[in-house]
């Protein structure tokens, strides 16, 4: 009996020893395999743990003062300028948008691909309340674009570390009535639900470093309104200017 369980025991250690040497000890991590599998391999970096939007989240909490003046083309009163209905907004949304999320089985079934939209070097994502971070692909493309645009023509007019701030996508018939409670522009037939429109603040910019040329947000709203002023000349979107929140209220379209 003790010599079988001394041969166990020498069995064992064989297999220990064996099972070491077939394991890449190394800075990218421990990884057990077999040889072939070694150039496989990646350096392991504890960033990739984090979520890859979060240096983007970084911004002041308020915008700072002492601010200086852009110059800014006049196109209008943005009330009369950005008047499309919902109606409007609606009949475009048919066109690109999924099916409102009515219940469980919908939300694995929208009836299109939906794209994650996080923060980024074109804009800033708000603390969403009632509404969750995704839209269409068409949608999304046209929140980047906007984001550049803006940016691009900020930079041309003296520069300023600010990105526009995306306060409300897509939205459920649920998140809908409870926004009715404290906001009358939220209609039952609220176009977010088709994951094709989104509202951007002009009241509030994201700024990420105060040593930057400083701005208001009056100016910055005016320059964002030249922005999105192009885009719908172009056949981008329709765009409400809302005044109980104030935001843009955007939609994609269909482009030929």
């Amino acid at each position: 009996m003790r010599k079988i369980l001394l041969v166990i025991i020498a069995v064992s250690l064989a297999v220990f020893a064996v099972s070491v040497a077939l394991t890449d000890h190394t800075n990218a991590g421990v990884i057990t395999g077999r040889p072939h599998l070694r150039q496989q391999t990646v350096d392991f970096d504890i960033n990739m743990l984090a979520d890859s939007s979060a240096g983007w989240n970084r911004v002041l909490e308020e915008m700072p003062g002492n601010t200086k003046k852009i110059r800014i083309n006049v196109i209008g009163h943005l009330r009369e300028v950005f008047n499309d209905s919902n109606q409007v907004h609606w009949a475009a949304a048919e066109q690109i948008g999924i099916r409102p999320l009515t219940d469980t089985r919908s939300h694995f079934e929208p009836g299109r691909d939906l794209v994650k939209v996080v923060s980024c070097r074109d804009f800033y994502v708000d603390e969403l309340t009632y509404s969750s971070p995704y839209l269409v692909p068409e949608a999304a493309t046209l929140l980047h674009e906007i984001g550049r645009r803006f940016n691009d023509s900020l930079a041309a007019r003296g520069g300023g570390a600010y990105r526009i701030r995306v306060t409300s996508l897509l939205r459920t018939p649920e998140s809908v009535a409870r926004l009715r409670r404290r906001n009358r522009n939220a209609v039952d037939s609220s176009v977010h639900q088709l994951g094709t429109t989104f509202d951007i603040t002009y009241s509030r910019f994201a700024c990420s470093d105060s040593l930057q040329p400083r701005r208001s947000a009056e100016d910055l709203k005016n320059l964002l309104g030249e922005v999105l002023y192009g885009l719908r000349q172009e056949g981008w979107c329709y765009i409400k200017f809302e005044r109980q929140q104030p935001c843009y209220h955007i939609t994609s379209r269909k482009r030929d």
